[in-house]
């Protein structure tokens, strides 16, 4: 038999990975309101586990805690949204050159190894594709970040990357944006490991930029 404590986080992974997938979806709407009882009914799993779940996507900015015990799906408001953009375009164009001139050997294959991955699975056909693709961007600019051994800029990014507005909008995008994005990958891993500061930093904030735009026109369309 599996230890108790064993089985205990498999089932908050699994609640985790369901509660978050759902969210991304558009099953769990943005403003929704969450109760443990009814997602653990939902995932068949007891409270406990939710309640870790639930703690881990507030963290991650998928789900905001709200007066008492109140938690909703995350909303993310215009301004909100162009603020987290225009201050990554800053943060990861820093964090892109001090990369290109710190990076080791084994970060910069991994960013390859990250970029091919995203490459490979565009465009999307399946879920699993998609989740792929979502799951090795987030790792793509965190390695960024962890290649510019900063620490400052490391505790700034915690701040300021908020994977639940990354990943809802890198959701909405359209096949060509998608396929577009996933170039900017492979080019800012090569521009990275040609040692180019003035290219990765470059090629960093015109992803970025495009991602903004991408992620405007998605709420635009969205709006009645």
């Amino acid at each position: 038999m599996p230890e108790p404590q064993t089985t205990k986080l498999a089932a908050a992974e699994q609640a985790y990975r369901s509660i978050r997938a759902d969210i991304i979806s558009g099953a769990l709407a943005e403003g929704e309101r969450l109760t443990e009882e009814r997602l653990s009914q939902d995932l068949g799993v007891s409270r406990t586990p939710v309640r870790d779940a639930i703690r881990r996507l507030t963290h991650e900015g998928f789900i905001v805690r709200q007066s008492g015990y109140t938690t909703r799906v995350a909303r993310f408001p215009e301004d909100e949204m162009t603020q987290v953009f225009d201050i990554r375009q800053l943060l990861e164009g820093y964090a892109s050159e001090r990369a290109a001139k710190m990076a080791s050997a084994e970060d910069i294959a991994e960013l390859k190894r990250l970029s091919d991955v995203i490459w490979s699975h565009t465009p999307p056909t399946t879920p699993e594709d998609f989740t792929r693709i979502s799951e090795a961007n987030e790792a793509f600019h965190r390695r960024i970040v962890e290649a510019a051994r900063s620490p400052r800029l490391t505790a700034l990014m915690s701040m300021a990357f908020d994977v639940g507005m990354v990943v809802r909008t890198y959701r909405r995008y359209s096949t060509r944006e998608l396929e577009r994005s996933a170039g900017h990958h492979r080019e800012i891993a090569e521009a990275i490991a040609a040692r180019s500061p003035d290219w990765a930093g470059a090629a960093m904030r015109t992803h970025i930029r495009a991602a903004q735009s991408a992620a405007g026109k998605s709420d635009a369309a969205a709006k009645p």
